[in-house]
């Protein structure tokens, strides 16, 4: 919708501006019926829902963080439907209602009382729906952010397997031997000896 507003803006009502009379009013109609498609009408109408959603899911989730930028988009949004629906459409109305431009009596006093008033909110909404997109963009830069903190300090706080629990099959050690006990007289034995305390009389 940004996109959209905005290019009627700074290209299609300059443009317009630029013809006569006649030709303003015939090419204000048409645009206006042609624009309600459905590729138009279902992003327009189910921006508010889906925007709507996400912040309750937010609220319900892991982005209260993210949450008071989704708010803010909503607001902004809302604020742009008020002036399509309460501004910009009644103008499209009375324009429709001047009837068919080849018998217009006045195209000029039917064009004054429309191009002004329809361009000045045109350019309010296309600013409140780029504010909105800049809202949701930010979003998900501080969602993003704030999950990668999260990973970051439940890795943190994950303990660590102990060395005999490793599953590598590595063995714990155990408790180094004492010197004197046999077990720490084992080692220097010699292939083909007995350990001292095994060997019998001589015979």
């Amino acid at each position: 919708m940004a996109g959209l507003f905005a290019a009627f803006a700074y290209s299609v009502m300059p443009g317009l501006a630029r013809s006569s009379d006649r030709t303003f009013v015939e090419a204000m109609q048409n645009i206006n019926k042609a624009i309600l498609n459905p590729v138009f009408m279902f992003p327009f109408m189910a921006a508010i829902p889906l925007l709507g959603l996400a912040v309750v899911l937010a609220w319900r989730g892991h982005g209260r963080a993210a949450l008071p930028w989704l708010i803010a988009a909503l607001v902004l949004y809302l604020l742009a439907f008020v002036v399509t629906s309460g501004l910009n459409v009644p103008l499209n109305d009375q324009l429709a209602k001047a009837g068919s431009p080849d018998h217009i009596k006045d195209p000029a006093a039917v064009r004054e009382n429309f191009e002004s008033a329809w361009a000045a909110w045109n350019i309010v909404r296309a600013l409140l729906h780029t504010a909105a997109f800049g809202c949701l963009l930010w979003t998900l830069i501080v969602f993003g952010a704030h999950r990668t903190q999260e990973t970051a300090a439940t890795a943190t706080l994950t303990p660590r397997p102990l060395a005999a629990e490793q599953p590598n099959g590595g063995i714990h050690p155990g408790p180094a031997p004492v010197a004197g006990s046999p077990t720490a007289q084992v080692g220097p034995t010699l292939q083909g000896q007995r350990a001292p305390w095994t060997r019998g009389p001589r015979r």
